[in-house]
């Protein structure tokens, strides 16, 4: 198990579920935009926000996103230790820096000294793309060079009495990056913060998360996760909404299960499905609901009989089932309606 430590009212590590972070695409100068986004994303199930901090103009604003987020707010610094210990000042929930670019040693003290008084935990990331040159020697293997430069500073960080720690060491490589979190997974004790960095766009980047972060996450290995795509930072919620989901460790919300289309299909099922996926968005049952919308009575509802409620087609009619149980017949143009209502009554 893990150590505990908390970002904000958010407990990672110990005995805490996997939280979901993600991180703004607004400019921090705006705060008002921001603040919006942080409240979607908080809607959408982020539990963690990351905030960029590029410069001295966007620490008023970041002071202001600090105090009225409804997330713990962790600030992103990078190359100025100035910025990191203002960001701490200003009452950033969390840090997350590398501590190979952010100017040396005496000033990587003077901020673990802050983050000590005020109780903050520091992220150390080392990402492949950004590696410092003399773990780049390691060309045997990219995974123990993250390992190793993680490490070290991991090392820094206890000589100088610093356990508030959490850890991620990404690459855009899925292979790579599954390798070097098992490594330092049995190397330390620290919360992991689990992720593909440059995913990619929203169809490959997904596929990537979804491989790299699920398999790590089946592993047991991954405290808060972070989907990095090139998309909306609502559509990196949702994604990793749904990774959690499939391997099992989040048992809230609807899960849809559907068919894949064949000749047996005698509806437009991709597009029912999508509004069936539209009007249940904003629905947030008690517990965990899974829906199944089949194109024919192969798979619904034999096939889909572990469903909680769900609709099979035949040419002529939807079948509404609960439980694996036929409940009514409706026609296919208010099938869906129909199965929304149904799925409310739960």
């Amino acid at each position: 198990m893990k150590k505990e430590i908390f970002i904000g009212n958010v407990g990672v590590g110990g005995k805490h579920p996997v939280s979901i972070q993600s991180m703004t695409s607004t400019d921090t100068k705006d705060a008002p935009a921001t603040l919006n986004q942080v409240h979607e994303l908080a809607q959408a199930g982020c539990r963690i926000i990351r905030v960029a901090v590029p410069d001295r103009d966007s620490l008023p604003p970041l002071a202001r996103i600090i105090a009225e987020s409804p997330l713990p707010v962790v600030a992103d610094i990078h190359f100025d230790a100035y910025l990191a210990l203002k960001a701490i000042e200003a009452g950033a929930h969390g840090i997350r820096i590398n501590p190979g670019n952010i100017g040396g040693k005496e000033k990587l003290k003077d901020i673990l000294k802050a983050a000590n008084e005020r109780n903050i935990p520091i992220r150390i990331g080392v990402n492949w793309g950004s590696i410092e040159k003399k773990y780049l020697k390691r060309k045997d293997s990219r995974p123990a060079a993250m390992m190793e430069s993680v490490m070290d500073k991991v090392r820094f960080f206890e000589d100088h009495d610093f356990f508030n720690i959490k850890i991620s060491v990404k690459s855009s490589d899925v292979t790579d990056t599954v390798k070097a979190y098992r490594l330092i997974d049995k190397a330390c004790d620290y919360p992991l913060h689990v992720g593909i960095t440059e995913a990619g766009t929203f169809f490959s980047g997904t596929v990537k998360s979804a491989v790299g972060i699920g398999c790590l996450l089946l592993d047991g290995i991954g405290n808060t996760i972070r989907v990095s795509l090139t998309d909306s930072p609502l559509e990196e919620v949702r994604v990793a909404m749904e990774i959690l989901k499939a391997v099992g460790l989040r048992k809230q919300g609807i899960e849809i299960i559907s068919c894949p289309t064949c000749s047996r299909t005698s509806v437009d099922l991709i597009s029912l499905v999508k509004e069936a996926e539209a009007e249940l968005a904003g629905f947030k049952p008690g517990g965990k609901i899974v829906v199944a919308i089949m194109g024919c009575e192969v798979n619904g509802p034999g096939e889909a009989k572990d469903a909680d409620i769900g609709i099979a087609f035949s040419k002529e009619y939807g079948y509404l089932f609960k439980n694996g149980k036929m409940i009514e017949k409706v026609q296919p143009k208010l099938a869906i309606s129909r199965l929304v209502e149904a799925v409310k009554k739960l």
